[in-house]
Order: structure tokens, then C-alpha cells, then sequence
């Protein structure tokens, strides 16, 4: 299999089509193209953005964030702008790396330059650059021509030419991005040799498949819930009231397990299409939703606790049972329909976890959860009823299934934080900073392992004489974790729940970043535009590349490549969540020699440092511009972050590493790296 997919990857290379990521395709157009000396018209340009990524617009208030669009006219005496250039119905966006207030496109986007012309003939021309982002960011450039004006009454009337456009082919981002052997000039950038080359390329599939797993979860926890567990003789009660063979019983247990999916999954389908991917998006970062579902998960923790109950109405649980005792599959289905509507006071809060912790912007993702929970509900379901003689071995109802409901009741208090987080964060309250949080989650969960030991009991509780095997074990998992929280307030990165807990920025008092110490490895000569530009975590480096490649050599170490950007969110989440662990740290400290390579700084190069690039011809004056090209034009890629490790000649020693929060995968990739290159240069 490994020597088909390089095989196939050859194959791509002589193709002669890089792979590079390209989802912004700009047009351009005007508002008139016959017009008289004095007229203003709109030059407009289009932007048509690839599902999933978003663009930045002009204009908003952070101005130490993301990259903007920028738009550079060349003057000419034949027009005049009027104003600014103006982007149209923009979308107001809160970035979170850079915590602040920005404005993107998304699906598509159009910004509008009025100009006022003044003679004939017309030649508008000059060049845009811009910044889109996804998992990954990426750069790009492009020039603009307007030239079609037919000038009316001029002495010069220039004949009507085609609009030149600046249409850019798509490609498919949702695949990984594969380089292929190339050729390289000196000193120009590493080359990929496939000969050499160990690993795979990595892609970010575990978090998708991780929550599909934290569904599939919820679904069996759902089973021991009090609403739902009692329903269990229930329904083998009603499969036995017939007398049948074994097989009718498995293909009615089927088509009940089969209603079950159906009725959840289809719940959480209409949600995805009703509300869309806007929508979504809007539901995971708005602060009314967030909000709301902060209130609900206390409304639903206080019914968990016994305050009140939530019960569906019982004019619709009563009509789904009317239509269960008729018999037959319909009756089967209205059996499904019951049970869903029975069980709805302890599904709904858990149903909700998993339906609005995957609304971040995709349609597919909660549909796919949806059906995960409603699988793993449905299988116990579904083997009761074709087996209903199990029915006997499991243990009877009673106050150990109102501990189960208190205990998740304690967990809605945890979570429901989350939600208020993201309002908070999004709007700047600072109401809710980091150590409250965990302040907040030491009282919940110390609470709850007291009532595992039988020190905290509720109103509907039994009493607890002797502490079960269980909830000692129980008690004991939950204290842990208490531990494990405590240096929190004081600064401790918790990584383990950095998707639970507000930004450790947000702390008042962060005893780790007080103490944690500088790394003093010397570098073989000062660093060029070390000034303006910087290594995280203390780390020394350089931000040339044939700088970096000569101290590389030096030293007889691996070059540890990093294609950064200062607009460029994952970047900074790969910095604080990977680079930041120690085995990844002291790695970067001692065995390589560390480049960030800014795809996007704007800094004017001298003469003698200006380069001609390989892909598009183009030459290329600003440090953003030449490091971009050096990882286009010889590694097919424009995303970013992107990790690359070469050796003294330039060959690349590893598959490439791009966004991955793993910290050990990381760990793998560098010592792929440093495994091959003692082989190669002993």
C-alpha cells in the first residue's frame, strides 16, 4: 500500500500541477466601461472563497492581528481615486488567537474602489494581497489591470479590449497536500527526495473521530440514566406479548433499534439543515445561544439534582403509546417514539452536549454525531428485544440510578461554564477569567466526589451506611482530578482541558510564566531582523533561511524549518499547545537549528537579496514574499504552519509536518528527522 501511494504521488508529480492551496479566486469588473472625462465609476472586485475558509477584509479594529486585504493602485495621470477602497457587507468575527474583534468574508466576497477619470487613455493598474484562513492560513497576491474604458470625447479614444481577469484554478483543500520531487537552484531552498523520505504525512483526523467516539459515549451513559434504564423491562414486555419465533424477534428487535437512529439522527439532521453552516457558526460563537445553553444546563443540573422534573407533554407521550399497542412495524416505530419521548428529561441535556459542542460551523459533524449517540442508545435497546431472556441478570431499579442522575447533574454545572466562556471571551466582559473557572470547577467536582462518599446527600438520595467499591473508586478518580486542577490557578497549563478552559492570557497571575527560564544556547552569528521578529518559549533561532542553513551546517545539525506567518492563528496554538511541551521544547532547544520563515512580513529586502521565483517568474523584494516563494516553489505548499527538516544538502530528511496538536506525533516527526540525518551524515 505505501508503495502505491508513493507510486501515485510520482505520478501527481510529473503531472506538473502543484498541489498548492489557492481558495480565494479573484475577477474584477467596473460599474461602466463608456464614460467622459469626469465621470466616477466603481472598480469592483469579486472574490469567490472555497466552503470552509474565510477572508479577511480592509478595515476593523485589530491591528496586531490577522493580515487585512490591502489594495495598492499605481498612479497615472488618466484617474484619480475617490476614497477608499470599500468592502461590501462584511461579517464581524472574533479571533481568538489574536483576541480581538475582526471582519472576514465568507463563501464570497466584493470590495469596491470608486475612481474618477480624467483622461484618455485609462490604465488602472496595481496589485492586492490578502490572507485566508481555515485549520490553516495562507497568503496570497495577485495584480489588477483595468484598461476597457472607452473614454467619450477624448481626442484618444482607446479601442474596447476583453477585461483581464484574475481567475485562479481551484484546487481540492480537503486533501492533504502531497510535494513531489523537484529541482532547486543553490541556496535557494530544500528539495524533497523521496528516496530518503520516512513517515507519512500527517493529517488531523483525531479530533473528528474523537468526538464521534465522545458520542458514541453519551449514548451508552444515556442508558443507565433513571429515565431511560427502567425502560428496558419495558420493552422486552412488549416484545414478548406475542407468541414468535426467534427470527420474527430479531427483525422486530431491528427495526426497533433501526426507529431509534432514525428519530435521533433525523432530530439532529434538521437541526444542521434548518440552522445551515452560518447558522452554526453563529450558534457556537454568538452570545445569546451561548448564553441560553448556559442557562439550560443549570435548569437541566437543578432537575438532575431533584429541584423539579422535566417531563415531555403528556398529551404527546400518550398518542406515540396509543400507537405503540396497535402492533405490527408501525407499532415497533410508535414503541421507538415512546421510548425517545419517555427518556426526554435525562436525553435532552446530554443530546444537547453533543449538538451544540459540535456546532462550529459544519453541517456534517452534528448529523454524524447525532447518529453515533443514537447507535450506541439504540444497541442495548435492539439486544434486549431480540434477546429478552438477558432481561433477568441485570439489577434492579433504584437509589443507585438517582446517583447516576446527581452525578451528571454536577457535570452540567462544569460544562454549562464553557458556554458562558465563549460569550465572555468573544465580547471581552472579562467576567469569567481563568482562575474563576477552575475555582468554580475545584467547588463542583470537590462536591461531587463528597457525595460519592455518602457526605452530601439530596432529597430523593438513599441513604449510604457503607461506601461501595464503586464510589469509592469513584471518589478517588474525582479528588484526582480535583489535584490535578489546583496549580491552575496559579498558572499551570492544564493542556489536558485547554478546550474547556478560558486562555491561560486571561489569567491574573501566572506563576509559570514568572519562573520559567530563558534558553541560553548561543547561535553561530547574530540573527538577521531578530529586532522585529521572534521565537517563542525563549527559543534562539535565526528568520533567514541561508543564514539558518549555514549555522545548520556549522553545527552538524538537522534545519528545523517553521513556515510561520504574524497573521497566522494556528501558528500561535501549535506554539502554545506543542512547542511548549518539554520532550518537543528541549528537542528544539539542542538538536536542531531553529528558521521562522514570516510568509507575510513586509520588509523590503536590499537589491542584491531580490529573487526571481521559479513558479511564477515574478521577482520577489520583501521577506514575506521570498520566504513564501522558497516554501511554494520547492515544496508545492502554501499553508501554514508548516514543519520541514533538511540537511546539510538541502533534502528534505521527513514528510513534512503540518497543523497537529499532538505533541508526541511531533516528538516522532523530529525524530524521524534526526534519525536520518545521523544516517546520512555520520
Amino acid at each position: 500500500m505505501k508503495n502505491i501511494f508513493l507510486a501515485l504521488c510520482c505520478l501527481l508529480a510529473l503531472s506538473g500541477n502543484a498541489q498548492i492551496l489557492q481558495p480565494a479566486h479573484w475577477s474584477t469588473s467596473s460599474s461602466a466601461t463608456e464614460v467622459k472625462a469626469g465621470d466616477e465609476v466603481d472598480l469592483i472586485f469579486s472574490v469567490k472563497i472555497d466552503f470552509g475558509w474565510y477572508l479577511y477584509s480592509t478595515e476593523f479594529p485589530c491591528e496586531d492581528g490577522p493580515n487585512k486585504t490591502v489594495f495598492t493602485f499605481i498612479p497615472d495621470k488618466s484617474y484619480e481615486l475617490s476614497g477608499k477602497v470599500v468592502p461590501v457587507n462584511p461579517i464581524d468575527y472574533h479571533d481568538d488567537a489574536f483576541d480581538c474583534e475582526v471582519k472576514i468574508f465568507k463563501k464570497q466576497a466584493e470590495f469596491r474602489q470608486r475612481v474618477k477619470i480624467l483622461s484618455a487613455p485609462v490604465k488602472i493598474n496595481g496589485t492586492y494581497e490578502y490572507q485566508v484562513c481555515q485549520e490553516t492560513c495562507t497568503s496570497g497576491d495577485g495584480e489588477f489591470s483595468f484598461t476597457n474604458f472607452k473614454v467619450l470625447g477624448a481626442s484618444v479614444v482607446q479601442p474596447k479590449i476583453e477585461q483581464a481577469a484574475t481567475e485562479i484554478i481551484p484546487v481540492d483543500t480537503t486533501k492533504e497536500v502531497i510535494p513531489s520531487a523537484i529541482t532547486y537552484d543553490k541556496n535557494q531552498g530544500p528539495v524533497l527526495d523521496k528516496n530518503i523520505l520516512e513517515g507519512e504525512p500527517t493529517i488531523d483526523e483525531t479530533s473528528f473521530w474523537g468526538y464521534l467516539f465522545f458520542a458514541f459515549i453519551l449514548g451508552l451513559t444515556s442508558i443507565i440514566t433513571p429515565c431511560v434504564f427502567p425502560m428496558l423491562p419495558m420493552t422486552v414486555t412488549f416484545f414478548l406479548r406475542d407468541n414468535q419465533t426467534k427470527r420474527e424477534g430479531i427483525r422486530k428487535a431491528l427495526v426497533f433499534g433501526v426507529s431509534i437512529i432514525t428519530i435521533y439522527t433525523l432530530a439532529g439532521t434538521l437541526f444542521a439543515v434548518l440552522l445551515g453552516t452560518e447558522g452554526l457558526n453563529t450558534l457556537a460563537t454568538h452570545w445569546a445561544p451561548n448564553l441560553l445553553i448556559f442557562v439550560l444546563f443549570i435548569v437541566f443540573a437543578l432537575s438532575f439534582f431533584g429541584l423539579f422534573e422535566i417531563n415531555a407533554p403528556n398529551k404527546l407521550v400518550n398518542k406515540a403509546d396509543q400507537q405503540a399497542e396497535k402492533g405490527g412495524l408501525l407499532g415497533i416505530f410508535f414503541m421507538a417514539a415512546t421510548l425517545v419521548l419517555v427518556s426526554f428529561s435525562c436525553t435532552v441535556p446530554i443530546v444537547g452536549n453533543v449538538l451544540f459542542m459540535s456546532a462550529g460551523g459544519q453541517i456534517l459533524k452534528p448529523v454524524l454525531a447525532m447518529f453515533a449517540y443514537a447507535l450506541a442508545f439504540a444497541i442495548p435497546f435492539t439486544l434486549f428485544a431480540a434477546f429478552p431472556e438477558w432481561i433477568k441478570s441485570l439489577p434492579k431499579s433504584g437509589g443507585w440510578l438517582n446517583s447516576v442522575k446527581v452525578t451528571l447533574g454536577f457535570l452540567e454545572l462544569a460544562l454549562c461554564l464553557k458556554f458562558f466562556s465563549i460569550a465572555d471571551q468573544a465580547y471581552h466582559w472579562g467576567l469569567l477569567d481563568r482562575e474563576i473557572n477552575i475555582a468554580l470547577w475545584i467547588v463542583i467536582f470537590s462536591m461531587m466526589g463528597f457525595y460519592f462518599l455518602g457526605k452530601i446527600k439530596l432529597s430523593h438520595d438513599s441513604s449510604v451506611d457503607l461506601v461501595s467499591v464503586p464510589r469509592l473508586l469513584l471518589a478517588v478518580v474525582t479528588f484526582s482530578f480535583v489535584i490535578y486542577l489546583t496549580p491552575g490557578m496559579w498558572g499551570a497549563p492544564l493542556k489536558m482541558l485547554a478546550g474547556y478552559l478560558p486562555p491561560i492570557h486571561t489569567s491574573d497571575f501566572d506563576l509559570v510564566a514568572l519562573t520559567k527560564s530563558k534558553n541560553e544556547n548561543q547561535s553561530c552569528e547574530e540573527p538577521k531582523y531578530a529586532d522585529f521578529l521572534h521565537l517563542p518559549h525563549g527559543l534562539k533561532g535565526y528568520f533567514d533561511y541561508n543564514q539558518a542553513l549555514a549555522c545548520a551546517r556549522e553545527q552538524n545539525k538537522p534545519l528545523f524549518i517553521d513556515f510561520t506567518g504574524h497573521g497566522c492563528t494556528n501558528c500561535r496554538e501549535m506554539e502554545a499547545v506543542v512547542w511548549s511541551d518539554p520532550s518537543v521544547l528541549q528537542r528544539l532547544n539542542n538538536d536542531f537549528v531553529v528558521v521562522a520563515l514570516y510568509v507575510d512580513d513586509k520588509i523590503e529586502l536590499p537589491e542584491a537579496e531580490w529573487i526571481t521565483s521559479k513558479y511564477d517568474n515574478k521577482v520577489k523584494k520583501t521577506i514575506g514574499k521570498k520566504n513564501a516563494d522558497i516554501q511554494i516553489a520547492n515544496l508545492e505548499n502554501n499553508a501554514q504552519p508548516y514543519y520541514v527538516l533538511v540537511g546539510k544538502d538541502e533534502k528534505v530528511l521527513a514528510w513534512p509536518y503540518a497543523y497537529n496538536r499532538d505533541p508526541q506525533k511531533f516528538v516522532e516527526f523530529l525524530e524521524r528527522g534526526k534519525g536520518k540525518f545521523k544516517e546520512l551524515y555520520p
